[in-house]
């Protein structure tokens, strides 16, 4: 057992793992302690978008925490929240009028679900019902956990979460079927439909077409379901556009938002909301104020961060940087799918995956050894089950994103070998 008092997220402590001790980062690159140099091929879990250490994020963090670095949020502002709010109108759906802050992907969504039932409450009328899509993940605090899968990740919380009405994933040409199901709901008076844009992510990387996305958006406007976009994950360019929804022309009535909001240097999280969603709580009875908040919520050193994020997708070109990290990632994957191992290869945006056999669920045997593998040869990957993924920093050099799918290749010859 490890002697360090600390207890590790998705960590299974009684397997003895080595866990390293990273000292510094920048770029593409984490320096440990012991005086390796890890290519970080998957964002530290999704978030860093530009670089670790990023000049601009470090200078602006720096300089906000000698101005003001915590305010209380309920009933005062404060500039560096005003300017995000501002900046990331200009920059959504132009439908998404209202940001609500909070300070983590799992946050954000439990923020959207209560807006939602608030919403229908607040107008009288009875929608309780949210619709999801299987193999969706969404976060793990309770409400976030009850809009996604059943597995693993929640079976042992099974008695604290609440039902909802599941449809099935748009596999290719059985899309009819999600859409049939989503109809079915829809109609039967549901108040919300949460779902990951394009990509579920802790699901597998499961890819979708932008039309199916598009035509579960004109199903739930039809019958006035609220549509909910998490775009945690899919968000600020990993999908090869600045949102998932912008390829399917849509626009979602609640939008949220987390990870590379401040370019993965700190934690931060928004849920943006359209007008009447904002104005069914919007009244002079108290009780029908949106009852929701963290200590930190809209914390001015992660806006700051968030705005010099804002800064860099303004003056730079971060959606050259993306098409270019996009067409090197296809181009991989094209060679490894070679690779007798390989299963179901795919790729959206700047985000590559395929599966290793026959699936095996997330807590597949061939997890931790790859994950060991990888290690062992200073690239940080972290498979998902069976499912390996590689979705690195923009920032990432040819040469890197080579060295990682070389380690790939490696590791795909020594498990299947």
């Amino acid at each position: 057992m490890s002697e360090s008092p600390i207890w590790h997220p998705f960590t299974q402590h009684g397997l003895g793992e080595p866990i390293p001790k990273v000292a510094r980062a920048e770029g593409a690159v984490l320096h440990t302690e012991d005086g390796a140099q890890v290519i970080d091929a998957i964002s530290s879990w999704w978030v860093t978008t530009h670089g670790h250490s990023h000049p601009r994020l470090a200078a602006a963090i720096a300089e906000q925490a000698s101005r003001l670095d915590q305010i209380i949020f309920a009933g005062w502002t404060h500039q560096p929240a005003e300017e995000l709010a501002t900046g990331l109108r200009a920059m959504m759906p132009p439908g998404l009028t209202r940001v609500f802050f909070s300070d983590s992907g799992s946050t954000s969504v439990e923020v959207a679900l209560k807006m939602a039932l608030g919403y229908w409450r607040n107008r009288g009328e009875p929608r309780e019902r949210i619709v999801v899509m299987d193999n969706g993940y969404h976060g793990d605090t309770i409400g976030t956990m009850s809009v996604g899968a059943r597995g693993a990740f929640n079976r042992a919380y099974e008695p604290l979460l609440f039902d909802v009405t599941s449809i099935p994933f748009p596999q290719a040409g059985a899309e009819q079927a999600t859409l049939d199901a989503l109809e079915r709901a829809c109609a039967g008076g549901a108040a919300a439909f949460i779902v990951e844009p394009l990509v579920l992510g802790a699901g597998g990387m499961l890819v979708y077409d932008a039309g199916t996305l598009a035509e579960m958006r004109r199903i739930c406007a039809a019958h006035g379901t609220l549509f909910i976009a998490d775009e945690v994950m899919t968000g600020w360019g990993r999908t090869g556009t600045l949102l998932a929804c912008e390829q399917a022309g849509i626009e979602p009535d609640i939008l949220c938002l987390s990870k590379g909001l401040t370019g993965g240097a700190v934690p931060l999280a928004v849920t943006i909301a359209s007008e009447p969603i904002f104005e069914a709580h919007c009244s002079s009875d108290r009780a029908r104020m949106f009852f929701h908040s963290s200590s930190y919520t809209a914390n001015p050193i992660a806006c700051a961060a968030a705005n010099a994020n804002l800064a860099i997708w303004r003056a730079e070109p971060v959606a050259e940087r993306i098409a270019a990290l996009a067409a090197r990632q296809d181009e991989r994957l094209a060679e490894l799918a070679r690779h007798p191992a390989v299963r179901q290869p795919r790729q959206m945006g700047t985000i590559a995956a395929f599966d290793v056999g026959e699936a095996d669920g997330y807590l597949s045997g061939l997890a931790p050894r790859m994950l060991a593998m990888f290690r062992e040869r200073d690239v940080l990957l972290r498979p998902l089950g069976n499912t390996v993924y590689v979705m690195p920093p923009y920032c990432i050099t040819a040469a890197q994103l080579d060295r990682v799918y070389a380690v790939i290749g490696e590791v795909l010859d020594a498990v299947t070998g």
